[in-house]
């Protein structure tokens, strides 16, 4: 039996393409019967933005912690404990002015904690949450894997280096890019998806 992580970023409960096709790939990678699946959806269940108290806790040591402060890192640690429990993670990412969502840097701030899912070592720092394979299903308005935009992409490489920071290094990346220029792009970028998809888990 393994555990998947399936995190939603979108900020769109329905008519999201990176939460339909994340879904369907879920359902194909999922055995059924066999997988544990741990849904986080950040529409349905918004993780607040970072506070002062939140962050005076993280660098406050364990046995030091008031009361309130213990209270203000118990959505940091289920979210953590969510990452350590998966074997996979799968991840609808859509693209929002160049980069992630807000809600999505706001998840990333709760996970990524010195100590807990990082470290920092004489040799430099080490991420902490290794050994987890990651698909990140993106959703995306123009076309930015290629041609004149790719220097606009701060999506896919902030991703890959934020992820890769908490040693989450083994990404596949799924584009699903022209959304916004048309019915016919769409249908062509989402058939693409698919096959690419099926490529990744053959029948």
């Amino acid at each position: 039996m393994s555990t998947i992580l399936h995190l939603n970023t979108s900020i769109r409960s329905s008519g999201s393409h990176s939460r339909t096709l994340s879904g369907e790939f879920l359902g194909k990678l999922a055995a059924q019967g066999k997988d544990v699946v741990i849904e986080r959806d950040l529409a349905g269940q918004p993780v607040p933005h970072l506070d002062e108290a939140t962050m005076g806790a993280f660098f406050t040591p364990a046995d030091k912690r008031s009361p309130a402060q213990n209270q203000a890192l118990e959505l940091s640690d289920t979210l953590i404990a969510e990452v350590q429990a998966a074997d996979s993670i799968v991840i609808g990412a859509p693209m929002y002015n160049f980069s992630i969502s807000s809600g999505f840097k706001a998840w990333i701030d709760h996970v990524a904690r010195a100590g807990v899912t990082f470290k920092y070592t004489e040799k430099g720092p080490v991420g902490l949450l290794q050994g987890k394979k990651v698909y990140v299903f993106t959703a995306r308005g123009g076309v930015y894997s290629h041609g004149p935009a790719v220097s606009m992409d701060f999506h896919e490489t902030y991703l890959r280096a934020v992820l890769g920071f908490l040693g989450l290094s083994d990404i596949t990346f799924v584009h699903t890019e022209g959304l916004g220029m048309g019915e016919e792009a769409v249908n062509r970028a989402v058939a693409q998806t698919r096959s690419t998809v099926a490529e990744l888990l053959p029948a």
